[in-house]
């Protein structure tokens, strides 16, 4: 049996498409039917990247199941799950091609616009955006929730996030360079896709609804991806607090005059016990969300402290259009993880990208030999 440590191909590839998974299972033959389609009839030498975010449906074992004749695989398997974010940064460190498309496995963004992509990256532009004009299969709350956090993130962040431009967009070569070189381990990846900037184009399609199981994003994950994008790209926060501190300040000092006026010119007696929980409750209102937020970038600061890695990979391998499928053995021995392994480490723990540190079925033809 050969064994490669190394993920490489003869032939330089032009277009990577990345797609994190996690429970999965049940979309796997619609994806692959529908890529294969797309890419049967593409001059391109085209990969795709699987990375399964711990999975625990089957997705990884039907994965090793599935070869294409068209397209050059990748398979990467993380230990656990670790998030969208970080799936997606280990399908980043890991793609050869010279243009690079984020797919959700879930087959709402279209593949089939993956022609027009490329074409728009031929014209010199570095980053195809693809926003969405209608967003079908999602409820009115969704969409409201949806527009007003762009609002609040442009209105808050220095870096521009393309409303309603999700992670579904094509990157050059030159982009995703930089991107992986970004040292930063809490990873709001719309935010960090727009950071490098470069020429950009746009393209807008209607988003369709779901094709194979359930959505994997509810309420409280989708506020905890928005605090992590307003804090990774705005200080303004933070200002907000000295804002309103010095404008209760200010109040109070107005208000302290008119009291007095009315009290030693007027003779007025002072409003007491109402006027005074009322403005207490406010202030300790006003100083417990300073300290929130205060809370919220100490403990972002804390998480980078660390310097823990993004996300750790258990298995990764590799197959060429050439090879033949996996066996019922490599299969049961992939499966069981009993192939030895080098372990590898996100944002920038390994000495170079997850390309050069994971073991992989580098040729299937000699291993079935």
């Amino acid at each position: 049996m050969v064994v490669d440590t190394h993920l490489t191909a003869v032939s330089p590839v032009t277009l990577s498409i990345v797609i994190p998974m996690y429970n999965e299972v049940e979309g796997i033959d619609v994806l692959f039917e529908r890529l294969n389609t797309l890419i049967s009839d593409m001059d391109d030498l085209c990969e795709v990247v699987f990375v399964d975010d711990g999975s625990h449906d089957g997705t990884w074992q039907y994965l090793l199941q599935k070869h294409s004749l068209h397209f050059e695989t990748q398979y990467i398997r993380l230990s656990r799950n670790f998030g969208k974010e970080a799936a997606m940064t280990a399908g980043l460190e890991s793609v050869r091609g010279e243009a690079v498309i984020l797919l959700d496995a879930d087959l709402q963004d279209p593949p089939e616009l993956i022609p027009e992509m490329l074409a728009k990256w031929r014209e010199g532009f570095d980053v195809v955006n693809m926003k969405r004009r209608k967003r079908h299969g999602e409820t009115w709350f969704k969409r409201f929730s949806a527009a007003c956090f762009y609002k609040l993130m442009n209105w808050l962040s220095d870096t521009p996030v393309h409303e309603n431009v999700g992670d579904f967009r094509l990157l050059s070569r030159q982009v995703v360079d930089h991107i992986n070189a970004m040292p930063e381990r809490n990873r709001f990846m719309k935010g960090i896709l727009s950071w490098p900037g470069f020429a950009q184009a746009t393209i807008e399609f209607d988003r369709h609804s779901r094709q194979c199981g359930d959505t994997k994003w509810n309420y409280g994950s989708l506020i905890g991806l928005a605090m992590d994008g307003i804090t990774s790209f705005s200080f303004k926060p933070l200002r907000l607090a000295t804002y309103s501190g010095v404008t209760i300040g200010v109040f109070a000092f107005v208000y302290g005059l008119w009291i007095m006026t009315k009290t030693l010119v007027f003779g007025e007696a002072v409003a007491g016990y109402a006027s005074i929980m009322v403005t207490q409750l406010f202030l300790a209102g006003v100083q417990l969300l300073a300290i929130g937020l205060i809370g919220e970038y100490v403990g972002r600061v804390f998480v980078e402290v660390k310097q823990r890695p993004i996300f750790i990979v258990a298995q990764a391998y590799q197959q060429h259009r050439s090879d033949k499928p996996f066996s019922v053995s490599q299969r049961q021995q992939l499966q069981a993880n009993t192939v030895p392994n080098a372990f590898s480490y996100g944002s920038n723990k390994a000495p170079g990208p997850i390309t050069n540190t994971v073991t992989a079925f580098n040729s299937a033809k000699e291993v079935n030999g």
